[in-house]
């Protein structure tokens, strides 16, 4: 097939759709009580990886694919948490965690490398931006 889209181009979005199919194929054997619970939400955190990343390289602007991109890191982080949790409920093996966990390591530094290269001075994550030589603290709220 070939490209159509922007996103399709980018690493980033290409790791994360293979991610996203292994913890498909990996969910499938997790218990059926666990179908409306783990399941589903370590799911839709992969799911929102994929789909962030895709629709912040259809901003306008660098601010927003930024934006959608920490949302894919905060996403990538929530897979790995779950991916703990079913760890302790005995759902995947130390080997399989530690496999994917691996591969979710280096697509979280692949988004923040992207992240960081782009032309955005404020930061809500961690990420140093270009020009800084530490990491902007978190903005203040806005619900205060």
């Amino acid at each position: 097939m070939r490209p159509r889209f922007r996103f399709e181009k980018l690493e980033v979005w290409q790791d994360a759709r293979a991610i996203n199919h292994s913890i498909y194929q990996l969910t499938r054997k997790f218990p059926r009580t666990e179908m409306f619970g783990m399941t589903t939400q370590i799911r839709r955190a992969s799911i929102s990886v994929v789909s962030n990343t895709a629709e912040g390289s259809g901003r306008n602007s660098d601010k927003d694919f930024a934006h959608f991109l920490e949302q894919a890191y905060g996403s990538l982080m929530e897979v790995a948490s779950d991916l703990f949790l079913a760890l302790d409920e005995g759902y995947v093996s130390e080997a399989e965690l530690d496999q994917l966990l691996d591969r979710i390591e280096r697509l979280a530094k692949r988004i923040a490398t992207l992240n960081r290269s782009l032309s955005v001075e404020v930061s809500k994550t961690p990420f140093v931006r270009r020009g800084h030589t530490k990491a902007l603290g978190p903005r203040p709220s806005t619900l205060a």
